[in-house]
Order: C-alpha cells, then sequence, then structure tokens
C-alpha cells in the first residue's frame, strides 16, 4: 500500500468514528471544521489516486437522480406484525406461547416509520432495500447512502441482514418545514417520501435516520436471543433505541408497555406501540410462522390513530398565499379521543396518487391534535366520481395558476385570502390583538371593507358598534386591543407581515441580525443568504415580498400610525445569564412556554435540543432522551424545585 493510500485509509477510519460518535453517539469529540478540513483531504486524495475504499465517508453524498427503483429478493423473508389493541389479547398470545415452552420476553418500543433491509458482506455495506412485500423490496441504496447514522464497515464478516426504522425525529421535520416550500404533515409520509424518493439529494435534505432493531438473516446462524441481536448491532456500530426491557412474566410485560405508553409523547421519533417478542431464538423457531406473521412477536398498539371512512366531497380552501387545499369532507368517524369530519389532502396531485374519489373508502391518520390526513383509498364502487381540479378560485371566481405541485389564485382582493391575512396579522404570535379571531377578521373585511393591516387602526368604536355580537363594552375593548399592538416586538411584527415562508423562527432569526424593518428591506440575496436558516427560496421570496411597492407603501403607513417595533433589550444580569437550556419533561406549575419566557426574561436563551453547547437542562416528570442525552454529555441538570428556587433568588 502507497504513503496515500496509508493516509486514505487513516482518514477513513477516524473520520468514520467521529461519524459515529457524531450520529449513533450523539456525543461528538471535535468541532465540525476539524470533520470538515479532513474530509476535503480525504476527497483530494482519492481524486489524485482515482481510488476509493469501500467505507469511505465520501460515498454518502447525494448523486444525481435515478430512473426508477430496482427489485430485490430479500435473504429471509421480512414479516409484518400481528396486532394487539388490549391486555387481554396480549394474555391470549402468551397462553399460546406458553403451550410451547414457558420462556421470557423482550419489549421495545414499536416506530412509526418505513422499514428497512440493509445487506452487508465480507464486513461492508452492500444494499440498502424497502420491506416491499416482505419478500421482493425495492432498491434504494443511493437514497440510503445519504444518512449518516448506519455503518459502512462492520466488524462481522459473514453475510448479513440488518433490519431498521427509517424515521425523521419531529424536531428535524418541525425545523424543515420552516424553509420548505411544501410542507410535510407528519413524520410517517416525510420519510416515506425521503427514501422512495428517486432524487437522492432530497433525501439527503429531509435528514432521516434509520433505527436498528433486527437481524433479519445472519450466515453462521450466532445469535441465540433478542438480547444477543442487540448487543450485535450496538458492537458492530448501528444505532438503536437504548430501550429493551427482558420480561419474565406476563406482568412485566404489561408494566414495560405501560412505561412505553407513560414516555412516548415526550420522544422526538414519532411511534404508536410496543414490540413484544420471545426472547430465546429456538423458542421462535419451534413456534414458527403463520402465512403474514412470526407466532413469537405481538405489536402491541396505543390507542387507534388511523380508521376507515367514506368520503363524501373535497372543498378547496385558500390561505392567505392564493395557494388551494383540498379539505376532505368525511362521514364522521371517532379517531383517538375525538370525532372527525374532514381531513387534509396536500394538492391535487396528492388526491390522484391516493386514488381518492367522491364516495371512496379511504384510511384516515390522526397525530398530535391536528387535523387527521387521508392517507389514501382502499376502496370504492362504480358510484365514485373523480375529484375535479378547480379552474377558477372557488372563493372570487378568478382564473387559477397552476405553479409545482400547487394551484394558486394571484387575485390580492379575494376575500379568503384577506381575512387569513389580518388573522395572521392579529393573531398572538403577531402583533397580538387580544381577542381577535378569524371570524372577527371576517366580519370587518365583509362589512367594514378592511383589507390592509392598516385600516385596523383607523377604526372606531361606533364602526364596531355596527357589527353583530359588539356591544360597547366589546367594541372597547377591541379598539383598545388593536391600539395596544402598535408596539410590537420586532420579530413578532416580521412574523405578521405574511412574507411567504418565514415563519416564527425565520422571524426572529431576521430581526436579531438586522434590528428594523428598514434594515431588513433593503438586504439583498447575498447578505440574507448569510443567515444559517435562510435559503435561496425564503431569500427569494422576502426580496420579493419588498420589492413590492403596495406592501413597502403598507409598511409606511402603518409606522405613520403609530406602529413601533421594538428589539427586546436581552437580561445580562439575570440569574440564567450566559446559560443555554433545554427544558424536557412536563412540568406542574408552569407551561413550556410560561417556562422559557422565565428563563428568557432572566438572561437566558432557550435551545430544542441537547448539545455540547447547552448548560442546563430543566427536567419535568416523564423527561425521556434529552435527559439522557445530558448525563451522558455532564451537563448541569435541574429539576421544577430548583428552578423555582434560582427565579425567585
Amino acid at each position: 500500500m502507497t504513503e496515500k493510500l496509508k493516509k486514505m485509509r487513516s482518514l477513513c477510519d477516524t473520520l468514520n468514528r467521529f461519524a459515529y460518535e457524531y450520529y449513533v453517539l450523539d456525543n461528538p469529540s471535535v468541532e465540525d471544521i476539524v470533520y470538515d478540513k479532513l474530509y476535503d483531504e480525504l476527497k483530494r486524495l482519492e481524486e489524485e489516486t482515482g481510488e476509493r475504499f469501500a467505507d469511505s465517508p465520501t460515498r454518502r453524498v447525494g448523486g444525481e437522480p435515478i430512473s426508477a427503483f430496482k427489485k430485490h429478493r430479500h435473504i429471509n423473508r421480512l414479516y409484518s406484525l400481528d396486532k394487539s389493541v388490549t391486555f387481554e389479547e396480549l394474555e391470549a398470545f402468551d397462553n399460546r406461547v406458553r403451550k410451547v415452552a414457558n420462556t421470557e420476553y423482550t419489549v421495545e418500543y414499536k416506530f412509526d416509520g418505513l422499514t428497512m433491509c440493509l445487506t452487508y458482506r465480507n464486513g461492508y455495506f452492500e444494499r440498502a432495500t424497502t420491506r416491499g412485500n416482505g419478500t421482493e423490496g425495492e432498491d434504494v441504496t443511493a437514497q440510503v447512502l445519504t444518512i449518516k447514522s448506519f455503518p459502512l464497515a462492520i466488524n462481522y464478516k459473514g453475510t448479513v441482514e440488518v433490519q431498521g426504522e427509517a424515521i425523521i425525529r419531529l424536531s428535524v421535520l418541525e425545523e424543515y418545514n420552516k424553509t420548505a416550500e411544501e410542507q410535510l404533515k407528519n413524520a410517517r409520509n416525510a420519510v416515506a417520501g425521503a427514501i422512495r424518493n428517486l432524487d437522492p439529494k432530497i433525501t439527503e435534505k429531509r435528514k432521516p435516520e434509520i433505527l436498528f432493531y433486527n437481524v433479519n438473516y445472519i450466515e453462521d446462524d450466532s445469535l441465540k436471543s433478542q438480547m444477543e441481536i442487540f448487543h450485535f448491532l450496538k458492537e458492530n456500530g448501528f444505532k438503536v433505541f437504548d430501550f429493551l426491557r427482558v420480561c419474565k412474566t406476563l406482568e412485566e410485560v404489561k408494566n414495560a408497555v405501560n412505561e412505553i405508553d407513560n414516555s412516548r409523547k415526550t420522544l422526538d421519533v414519532l411511534t404508536d406501540g410496543a414490540v413484544i417478542k420471545v426472547n430465546d431464538v429456538k423458542v421462535r423457531d419451534s413456534l414458527g410462522y403463520t402465512d403474514k406473521f412470526p407466532r413469537w412477536a405481538m405489536a402491541y398498539k396505543f390507542e387507534a390513530e388511523e380508521t376507515l371512512t367514506e368520503i363524501k366531497d373535497v372543498i378547496w380552501q385558500v390561505g392567505r398565499t392564493g395557494k388551494l387545499t383540498p379539505l376532505g369532507i368525511v362521514s364522521p368517524v371517532d379517531l383517538g379521543g375525538a370525532t372527525v369530519r374532514k381531513a387534509t389532502l396536500n394538492n391535487y396531485g396528492d388526491i390522484q396518487r391516493k386514488n381518492v374519489k367522491i364516495g371512496s373508502t379511504v384510511v384516515i391518520r390522526r397525530s398530535n391534535e391536528v387535523i387527521p390526513e387521508i392517507l389514501g383509498a382502499v376502496g370504492g364502487g362504480n358510484d365514485c366520481t373523480e375529484v375535479v381540479k378547480p379552474t377558477v378560485c372557488p372563493a372570487c371566481g378568478s382564473p387559477l395558476e397552476e405553479e409545482g405541485a400547487n394551484i394558486f389564485c394571484r387575485n390580492k382582493g379575494c376575500k379568503p385570502r384577506i381575512v387569513a391575512r389580518l388573522a395572521n396579522y392579529a393573531q398572538k404570535d403577531g402583533v397580538n390583538v387580544e381577542g381577535f379571531s378569524e371570524m372577527t377578521a371576517s366580519q370587518l373585511h365583509g362589512e367594514l371593507g378592511v383589507t390592509r393591516f392598516s385600516d385596523l387602526y383607523k377604526l372606531t368604536v361606533d364602526d364596531l358598534l355596527r357589527l353583530d355580537g359588539f356591544k360597547q363594552r366589546k367594541a372597547e375593548k377591541m379598539i383598545s386591543a388593536i391600539q395596544s399592538s402598535k408596539t410590537p416586538e420586532l420579530k413578532s411584527f416580521i412574523y405578521a407581515l405574511g412574507i411567504e415562508g418565514v415563519g416564527k423562527k425565520t422571524a426572529k432569526d431576521l430581526a436579531d441580525e438586522f434590528k428594523s424593518v428598514e434594515e431588513l428591506a433593503r438586504a439583498d440575496m447575498e447578505r440574507l443568504l448569510q443567515i444559517p436558516e435562510v435559503g435561496e427560496i425564503i431569500a427569494k421570496d422576502i426580496v420579493d415580498y419588498f420589492s413590492d411597492e403596495e406592501n413597502v407603501n403598507e409598511i409606511s403607513e402603518l409606522f405613520e400610525l403609530g406602529v413601533r417595533p421594538f428589539i427586546e433589550q436581552k437580561n445580562t444580569d439575570g440569574v440564567f445569564a450566559g446559560h443555554k437550556i433545554v427544558l424536557t419533561g412536563t412540568l406542574s406549575e408552569f407551561t413550556r412556554g410560561q417556562a422559557s419566557k422565565i428563563i428568557e426574561d432572566n438572561g437566558g436563551e432557550v435551545l430544542s435540543s441537547v448539545s455540547k453547547s447547552t448548560t442546563m437542562v430543566l427536567a419535568g416528570e416523564s423527561a425521556g432522551s434529552k435527559l439522557d442525552k445530558a448525563k451522558k454529555l455532564g451537563i448541569k441538570i435541574i429539576g421544577e424545585d430548583e428552578f423555582k428556587r434560582l427565579v425567585n433568588a
């Protein structure tokens, strides 16, 4: 081996170790600048030599789009799991198992993502496939290579298939949606779309990862239990979720399931149940399989979040940007403790992909208390009718324009657009007009002709008394609230303007960077792109907004009417001054928002995730993975009592 190849080998080993520490252990040992410098050196040497090792980190770069997915046959069939929703069904499962053997079980989380199967030969990653029909899946190697949380080389040198769940963390999805041209509705669909996308660069942008939980095939049959499988995965560098309970009795299984149920809502990962498996592989072999499921495993599903119903109609809603969004009107059905009468669809292409028709039976999913989403049609007779793509705005009759996957009404005078803009401006995260609602906005526009933000500040009590439901006291309170909104924080004012793509986080970043609306209005693309969270699409939207004379004139009029956005001065002497604090778990006396405000009022900064820069973690009841990570990193952890003591002191 030449000196250059030796150097390349050393760089590969070092960079892969750094990646393992960062993406698997969540405990980086070097700064990004160090990693990047070594990566660039490896890339240069590969170009000079024309050589690249099988486990080189340069293989993980998203390549060009592929034309189609190839099929791949799994070495061993990948089975789905039988499901139970009551402990009585678990007892029946336990009785069937104990007729064969008196054995112990393992209990782990059931994650809600996309099942993946990765093949390794001679110690090196060969390919990645989806589960497909269990026997044959789609080869998604190009897409999965962009994921950095799995190893390209492992210690085991035989042939092995490992199984895991591709997921997108909820915090990652939230950050993605802040700058995304098209919002992703939930983590499950987001990761399926990321992996099953012909363009690997789309996969890379959505930042999925894989949590591994099973060895589907191993050449030497050396693994004798689920515990051994778990340790094999960890020892070979695969990312596992560090929760596995070994249970000798059904009572212990129930306790473990309850433990998962109590903590799952604090996780940064979408999970919908627990998985119970016979620990001993020999006992598994004795139990065998049905046509669909292994007889030695059972998924325990928590409160149902999916169900079937019928599509009665599809209506089109117009948002403040003019984008039309289809909404399915469904037969009322109970789902997750609520009666559901409507469910979302993304766009017309989504309707076609999911084969949704008026009269068809569809699967709907409800998650995190939001409006349910239609996942797809599962049946319907000949009397079903196609959903017609609109050509004119359902609200104002203007011709519609298609842009990418979406349909837009470009009429700025369209009533739903005006009402949504006014409601967005006045909402709590905007200038915060107390008591203002979308219904108020609709009344003001429809009966008083309010169309612009500045019109709000010209209203009088007598104007409001002309509206249904407004008596003297209510009218006076509304006018007072409107006048009180003239001094919003700059970040809130920027958000209230309704600039396309600018959410609360981006608005805060812009306020911190530019300190005034005037400075922001003068910013060009180059300056905007220097802000880490601002990409080209959002930068263009901001430039376009302030290039529109109508928008500039409206802001000038707001200022003439006394609107004065301000930058809040941070308290540099407070008890949390200099601290970067992460909140996790449930607090008994404060909401997250209240605790965050107390921290910021006392000089601290609230972070969403734990990293090496975090200086303190405030942990409440049922604190999850953030607390575990803080302990690993040696970060100071305080409880609610100490938090109150520090604040009161």
